[in-house]
């Protein structure tokens, strides 16, 4: 089963392409869990907070994969909350720098940040230089962890065609 990680700063079309992706080639996908965890709090979300959403999206990953057709599409993985505990933070759980290195992903899509900005009550970072700077830091951890990757850029339909084409060049 080849897995498919869709990638990148907030506020990018992960969610949108990945549902359609997992809609063009027949499969699942995993949603992001930290969306759904963050809804349901009561108060701000905490450090110790992105540590459970870390173990629950890797606990859905597993789920989902039983469940795939030959292709799992991930919305979002380790690497996101690696980088939103150090951007916010400043420092990041060892249990999700120990998981980071064992995460195996056929291909990340890491999405550029070159769509407008889309508002949204758990989205935090709108300023362009901020987007661009969250976009440079992905591109650097993926490049750290010598991972197959590939920038996806463009409207959102140029990024679903890009996208497929690399899927499909997996296979």
């Amino acid at each position: 089963m080849l897995k498919i990680a869709i990638t990148g700063p907030e506020s990018t079309g992960k969610s949108t392409l990945t549902k359609r992706l997992a809609q063009h080639f027949q499969t699942v996908y995993v949603p992001e869990y930290a969306r759904s965890y963050i809804e349901q709090l009561n108060h701000p979300y905490t450090y110790s907070d992105i540590l459970t959403i870390a173990q629950q999206q890797v606990a859905n990953q597993q789920l989902y994969a039983q469940k795939a057709n030959q292709l799992l599409l991930c919305d979002t993985e380790l690497l996101v909350t690696k980088i939103w505990c150090n951007y916010v933070y400043g420092k990041c759980h060892a249990w999700i720098l120990e998981q980071l290195e064992q995460q195996q992903f056929d291909l990340y899509l890491l999405l550029n940040v070159d769509v407008a900005w889309v508002a949204d009550p758990q989205r935090e970072h709108p300023k362009a230089q901020q987007r661009q700077e969250l976009f440079d830091i992905y591109q650097q951890e993926l490049q750290a962890l010598n991972a197959n990757f590939a920038v996806i850029s463009g409207n959102y339909e140029e990024r679903f065609s890009k996208a497929v084409k690399f899927i499909e060049a997996l296979f």
